[in-house]
């Protein structure tokens, strides 16, 4: 933009010139043909018509002046007005508006209303991924915590025995309730930057193996049977948070993948570490795959089944551990037709 002013008025400077010295010709070329007797050459002030010329010559000048400022500033109002009244309807909630840049060679005010653009944009998805999490956390919690007080009234009623089994079927809605709690942590952890890791030398082999161990019963009540398939050795990773993403990734399959084999594989190649899991389908479209690692969000009804009753942050949690690792979360199709999982990190940063 200071360029432009500078053009500008370089510009009306010389056409100002240009204008006094083209008038100043045609005067005298006129005055000295037509009124010779008006015009004294040795005189030091100007005559009634050198007067006359000057006024005139200075109110063209003027209103040149006026002509290009009002046009200019004009030019560059238009952005700026725009984005102040925008900032006004920001304030008062309206997130929608968004600023005229205008005149696109007026650089820094174009840029100026595309930077406010971008921020209420921001604005805009940060308000609406916000009352969208609200949303879905209360319908997460509603559940467990609708089951847990009728549970609890109904003892307190005798409606139900205190046995063993009604105080177990209560701890499960508790354990429910703390892994949606953790999950949410680990999820906004990350997005806010701030989810630590505590890399050390593991092997991951045998910490795979605790996890399937431990989650095997629940796996083959769905119906399914893990595999194997590791390779030893040690692999810089936070070794919780691997076994947090991979007992994500299994219970993601007890929940939705059809009854068969789960197969489990680690290693390393192309200088990175990789964590896979794979079932036998349904599977998951692949213009979808990238959805599943969304919080809250159901890429395939198709994988949803009436044992899901999963919050919807799983994926999301082994996206986030992923991303804290410096890698990435894939989702593709498995060679048996159903989907593979890959959680990968890169060895270079991880001995950095």
């Amino acid at each position: 933009m200071s360029r432009q002013i500078a053009r500008t008025m370089m510009a009306m400077a010389l056409g100002i010139t240009v204008l006094v010295v083209l008038t100043s010709y045609v005067f005298y070329f006129l005055a000295l043909r037509y009124f010779p007797e008006q015009i004294d050459e040795t005189a030091w002030w100007p005559s009634a018509p050198e007067w006359l010329w000057l006024a005139a010559t200075t109110v063209a000048a003027l209103g040149l002046a006026v002509m290009v400022a009002v046009k200019l500033s004009r030019r560059i109002l238009v952005p700026l007005n725009s984005v102040a009244d925008s900032l006004r309807r920001v304030a008062q909630g309206d997130l929608s508006v968004r600023a005229t840049a205008g005149d696109r060679s007026l650089g820094e005010a174009a840029e100026l209303a595309d930077d406010f653009n971008a921020l209420a944009g921001q604005l805009q998805r940060v308000s609406e991924e916000l009352a969208f999490w609200n949303s879905a956390i209360a319908h997460e919690l509603r559940t467990p915590v609708t089951i847990l007080k009728g549970r609890l009234q109904g003892l307190s009623e005798g409606v139900f025995p205190a046995d063993e089994s009604q105080f177990r079927g209560l701890l499960t809605q508790v354990d429910g309730l703390s892994r949606l709690i953790e999950d949410l942590r680990t999820v906004s952890l990350t997005e806010s930057g701030h989810l630590n890791l505590h890399v050390q030398n593991t092997d991951l082999s045998a910490e795979i193996r605790d996890v399937v161990e431990l989650y095997k019963e629940a796996l083959e009540a769905a119906g399914q049977r893990p595999v194997l398939d590791l390779h030893a050795g040690p692999v810089h990773c936070d070794p919780m948070r691997i076994r947090q993403a991979l007992l994500a990734l299994l219970d993601n399959a007890r929940r939705h993948a059809v009854p068969g084999t789960i197969r489990i594989h680690n290693g390393q190649e192309g200088g990175r570490y990789f964590l896979r899991v794979e079932d036998n389908g349904p599977g998951i479209p692949e213009a979808l795959a990238s959805q599943v690692f969304t919080a809250f969000r159901r890429a395939n009804p198709a994988r949803s089944s009436v044992r899901d009753g999963g919050s919807g942050l799983g994926l999301a949690v082994v996206a986030a551990i992923a991303h804290a690792h410096g890698g990435q979360a894939t989702c593709r199709p498995s060679s048996e037709g159903g989907a593979c999982f890959e959680l990968s990190w890169p060895v270079a940063q991880a001995a950095d």
